[in-house]
């Protein structure tokens, strides 16, 4: 749990990040403005929380999932945002499992490679065995 209130706060470097790529270029942002929506945007995340963690206690969870998320949405009434974070979901669902795929197919070559100098390893021991060397 967070010691303070503050560390209840999304960092506001990374909360800039995403105003500024929402903002058309050459538009400045003040630093209290930038931090009442670092605030505002910490403020939401906790509600949202709250409500998705409401869901998984109904349902005698423990761990919290993205469609706890997206469900939240809904109760809280921001169904505006369900169909965006769906379709969010689901495309990080899809990278997540390519990532994984390219991840294992990449063990199973080194494996593969493994197999092969350690068979190469072998021969040779057993040639430098029987030519005498």
């Amino acid at each position: 749990m967070a010691e303070k209130l503050e560390d209840l706060n999304l960092p506001l470097t990374v909360v800039t990040r995403i105003v500024k790529e929402a903002l058309p270029s050459g538009v400045s942002i003040s630093k209290e403005a930038r931090t009442g929506l670092a605030k505002a945007a910490s403020v939401f995340v906790l509600y949202v929380t709250s409500a998705a963690t409401n869901i998984v206690r109904n349902k005698k969870r423990k761990a919290l999932t993205g469609q706890d998320v997206i469900d939240a949405m809904k109760d809280i009434e921001f169904d505006r945002f369900v169909e965006p974070l769906g379709e969010a979901l689901e495309h990080y669902k899809t990278m997540a499992s390519a990532r994984k795929s390219a991840s294992m197919k990449k063990k199973d070559e080194q494996e593969d490679t493994e197999v092969i100098e350690d068979d190469w390893i072998l021969l040779r021991l057993e040639f430098k065995m029987y030519s005498g060397a």
